[in-house]
C-alpha cells in the first residue's frame, strides 16, 4: 500500500505542479507583480482546508511545537516572497526554474556546514555538473534582459539600470534557495524528533505566515482588483463569464493544492533524497513545458545547461546503481 501511496504522490506531484507552472505563467504575462497575489491566495486556500479538515476547526491538537512550527514559517516566508518577488525584476520563468534546481547545491554546502556532512565523490561531481548548468543558463538569459521588459513600463531605462535590477532578482533567488535549503534540514531534524505529520505540517507552514500578508495588503488588494478587472473568459461545461485572471488564480491555487500536499505526502513515504529527485525532475519537466508552450527564446546553451542538471540529478541521486540493484539476480547453473 505504502509503494502505491508514494507512486500516487509522484504522479499528483508531476500533473499539479505541471500544470500550476501554466496557470503561473499565464498570470505572470498579463500582470507581472502578481507574485504577492498569488501566494497569497495559495496560503489562504491551504489554511482554510487544514482547518476544516486537518486540525477540525481547531480541535485537534498539533504534535510539534508552534514555536518549531513558527521558525520553520519564518524560513518558508521569506523564502516565498523572495521567490516571487524576483519576478518583478526581469527574471523570466525559465530561468527562474532552472535557478530553484540549484536546491541541491544549497542543501548539499548548508549540511556541510550544519551538520558538518561528508559526501561521496560522486556526490560533488554531479553537484558541480548541476550547478554549472543552472549557472549556464542564468548567463544566457542574462543576454534577453532587454527582450523581456515589461509590457506596461514605458519608461526608458539604461541597459545598467536593467543589469542592476536583474542582478538583484538572481540575489533574491539566492537567498530563497539557501533559506529553502536551511529549512529542508531543520524538517529533517523535525520529523527526527517527533515522527512524520505531513497533513499537520502543511497546515501550519500555511496558516502561520498568514499575518505575514498584511504587510503586503495594499500590493495584495492592487492586483486583486486588477485581475478582476481583466479580460473575462467563458468557462468551458458550466459556461459563466468569469474575470480571465481570476480563473488563473483559481486554477493555480488548486494546482498548487495538489502539488505541495503530495510532496508532503512523500516526505513521509520516502527519504529526503528520492523526494529531491521528484522535485527536480518536475522542474525540469515544467521547464520543457513552459519553454514550449510559451515560446520562451530557448538557445543551444540553455539545452547544455538544462543537460547538465539532469545527468548531474541521475548521478546525484544514484538512480542507476539502485536500478541495477533492485533487479533481481539470474541464478548461476
Amino acid at each position: 500500500a505504502n509503494t502505491m501511496r508514494a507512486a500516487v504522490a509522484v504522479l499528483c506531484v508531476f500533473l499539479g505542479c505541471c500544470t500550476n507552472v501554466v496557470f503561473l505563467e499565464l498570470l505572470v504575462k498579463d500582470d507581472p507583480g502578481s507574485g504577492n497575489l498569488i501566494t497569497f491566495s495559495q496560503f489562504l486556500f491551504i489554511s482554510i482546508e487544514g482547518f476544516l479538515f486537518t486540525s477540525k476547526c481547531g480541535t485537534v491538537k498539533p504534535n510539534i511545537g508552534i514555536k518549531d512550527y513558527f521558525i520553520l514559517v519564518t524560513m518558508f516566508f521569506i523564502a516565498n516572497v523572495c521567490n516571487n518577488y524576483a519576478f518583478d525584476f526581469n527574471i523570466p520563468m525559465p530561468l527562474h526554474m532552472i535557478f530553484r534546481a540549484g536546491s541541491l547545491i544549497a542543501n548539499m554546502i548548508m549540511g556541510i556546514i550544519i551538520l558538518n556532512k561528508k559526501y561521496t565523490f560522486s556526490k560533488y561531481l554531479s553537484v558541480f555538473m548541476i550547478t554549472t548548468g543552472i549557472a549556464l543558463c542564468t548567463v544566457v538569459s542574462g543576454k534577453e534582459i532587454k527582450s523581456l521588459q515589461q509590457k506596461n513600463v514605458q519608461v526608458a531605462t539604461t541597459p545598467w539600470d536593467d543589469f542592476f535590477w536583474w542582478a538583484f532578482g538572481i540575489f533574491l533567488l539566492t537567498i530563497a534557495l539557501f533559506v529553502s535549503a536551511r529549512m529542508g534540514i531543520y524538517q529533517e531534524e523535525l520529523h527526527s524528533r517527533y515522527g512524520k505529520n505531513a497533513r499537520e505540517a502543511l497546515y501550519y507552514t500555511h496558516l502561520l505566515p498568514l499575518p505575514f500578508f498584511l504587510t503586503l495588503s495594499p500590493n495584495i488588494y492592487d492586483h486583486w482588483n486588477f485581475a478582476l478587472a481583466s479580460e473575462p473568459l467563458r468557462l468551458p461545461v458550466i459556461g459563466i463569464l468569469m474575470p480571465s485572471l481570476i480563473v488563473y488564480l483559481i486554477g493555480n491555487v488548486l494546482t498548487q493544492y495538489m502539488c505541495i500536499s503530495s510532496v508532503f505526502v512523500l516526505t513521509t513515504e520516502c527519504s529526503s533524497l528520492t523526494v529531491t529527485l521528484v522535485i527536480t525532475l518536475r522542474k525540469f519537466l515544467s521547464l520543457l513545458f513552459s519553454i514550449v508552450y510559451f515560446k520562451n527564446p530557448f538557445t543551444i546553451y540553455h539545452w547544455i545547461g538544462t543537460l547538465l542538471v539532469f545527468v548531474g540529478t541521475i548521478i546525484f541521486t544514484e538512480v542507476i546503481p539502485k536500478i541495477i540493484q533492485s533487479l533481481p539476480k539470474r541464478k548461476v547453473d
